[in-house]
C-alpha cells in the first residue's frame, strides 16, 4: 500500500512538472511548428489547432525505429518475461513480435512485413497499440513523432508530405493529406508466451543499440493507478473511470472487467475473448512485473470462419474523446451486449 501511495505521488509530481513544460512550449506555438515542420501545410487542418498540445519533447525527440533489427524468437525466448506484452503481427506467413519494452521508448517502427510496408505504433499515454498499412494512394510513407499530443494521444507526421496524423484514428489532421485515413491492420496485443505458441518460427524486434534506452523499464510507472490521464483536457467518460481499460472495436467499447467476468462475448459480427496471462506495461517500473490485464482476442465472423480483426485495448477516456457518440458495454449497467 505504501509503495502504491509513493508511486502515485511521484507520478503526480512528474505529470505536474511535465504539464508546466508543455504549457510553456505551447506559448511559443504555432510559430515554432512552422520552423520545425517547414514542409507541413498548416493552412489545411480538420481539427482546431489549439487542441494540439506539446508533449514536452521536440520533433523526433522520441525517435522512431527506421531500420528495425530482428532475431529468431526462440533464440530470445528468455529475453522477455512470459507475460510481457508484445504486438504480434503476421502478414503472408511473416510473423513478428514488437515488444512494448522497445516501443515504449520509440512509439513507431517503420517496417515491411511479408513485403508490405507497415507502421507499428504504440502510444503509452493511451495504451494504444495500432498497426497501419503505410501506403497511401500508392505512396509509401514513413512516420516520425511530432512531439505533440491531442487528447493525450500521439500525433505522428510522415516524412513524404509533412502531414500530421492522429495515431488512435489513423486520420490525417493537419497538412496535405488532411482527411485521409490510414488502413489499420489486424494485430494482437498479446503476451510473449502467446506469440511464441502461435508463431514458434517467428522473429522478435530487438534494439539496434541495447544501451540506447533502459529497455524493460517503464517511464510511466504508476500510470495505471492515476486518477486522471496526462496532458488531457477533453471530456471524461460518464460510465466508468477514465483510466479503466476498454476493448474498442469500431465505434463500440467493451469494459475489460466485463470481458474478464464473461471470458467470451459474441456479437452479430465478432467474437471477443479474454484470458489471463499478460501484464500491463504501464503499472510497475519493471514492465515484466505489471498487473495481469489479460490477453484479448477479437475475431470477425466471415464466410471462411473466424479471422483476426482490428481492435485496440485502450483507456476509457480515449474512447470518449475519439468516439463521443460511441456505444459502451459496461459491467453492471445492463448494456452488456
Amino acid at each position: 500500500m505504501k509503495r502504491g501511495i509513493r508511486s502515485t505521488l511521484t507520478l503526480g509530481a512528474a505529470l505536474t512538472a511535465w504539464l508546466a513544460l508543455a504549457t510553456a512550449a505551447w506559448a511559443q506555438a504555432p510559430g515554432s511548428w512552422t520552423r520545425a515542420f517547414p514542409e507541413t501545410d498548416f493552412t489545411q487542418h480538420s481539427i482546431e489547432l489549439d487542441s494540439i498540445m506539446s508533449g514536452g519533447v521536440p520533433k523526433d525527440g522520441i525517435p522512431s525505429i527506421d531500420e528495425p533489427a530482428f532475431e529468431a524468437a526462440q533464440a530470445r525466448r528468455d529475453w522477455l518475461a512470459p507475460t510481457e506484452p508484445v504486438i504480434g503481427l503476421e502478414i503472408g506467413g511473416d510473423a513478428r513480435a514488437y515488444p512494448l519494452r522497445v516501443l515504449t521508448w520509440h512509439e513507431i517502427v517503420n517496417d515491411s512485413v511479408g513485403g508490405q510496408p507497415v507502421a507499428v505504433t504504440f502510444c503509452p499515454l493511451c495504451n494504444a497499440a495500432i498497426v497501419f498499412d503505410a501506403r497511401v494512394k500508392g505512396q509509401h510513407l514513413t512516420f516520425g513523432t511530432t512531439g505533440k499530443l491531442r487528447h493525450s494521444d500521439l500525433v505522428m507526421y510522415d516524412r513524404q508530405t509533412g502531414t500530421w496524423w492522429q495515431q488512435f484514428t489513423g486520420t490525417g489532421i493537419v497538412g496535405e493529406l488532411t482527411g485521409t485515413k490510414l488502413e489499420m491492420l489486424p494485430a494482437r496485443l498479446e503476451s510473449w508466451e502467446s506469440f511464441l505458441e502461435r508463431h514458434p518460427d517467428g522473429r522478435v524486434l530487438v534494439p539496434n543499440d541495447p544501451n540506447a534506452r533502459p529497455y524493460g523499464r517503464n517511464p510511466y510507472a504508476g500510470y495505471d493507478s492515476a486518477s486522471s490521464p496526462f496532458l488531457y483536457r477533453g471530456p471524461m467518460p460518464e460510465k466508468m473511470p477514465a483510466m479503466s481499460r476498454v476493448v474498442v472495436v469500431g465505434d463500440e467499447a467493451w469494459d475489460l472487467r466485463l470481458l474478464q467476468d464473461k471470458g467470451r462475448v459474441e456479437t452479430a459480427t465478432h467474437v471477443i475473448e479474454w484470458r489471463a496471462g499478460q501484464n500491463s506495461a504501464l503499472d510497475t517500473a519493471d514492465i515484466g512485473q505489471g498487473q495481469d490485464v489479460g490477453n484479448v482476442i477479437v475475431r470477425e465472423k466471415t464466410d471462411d470462419g473466424l479471422k483476426d480483426a482490428v481492435y485496440d485495448v485502450t483507456f476509457a477516456f480515449v474512447f470518449k474523446a475519439f468516439h463521443p457518440e460511441g456505444t459502451w458495454h459496461v459491467k453492471g449497467d445492463g448494456g452488456e451486449g
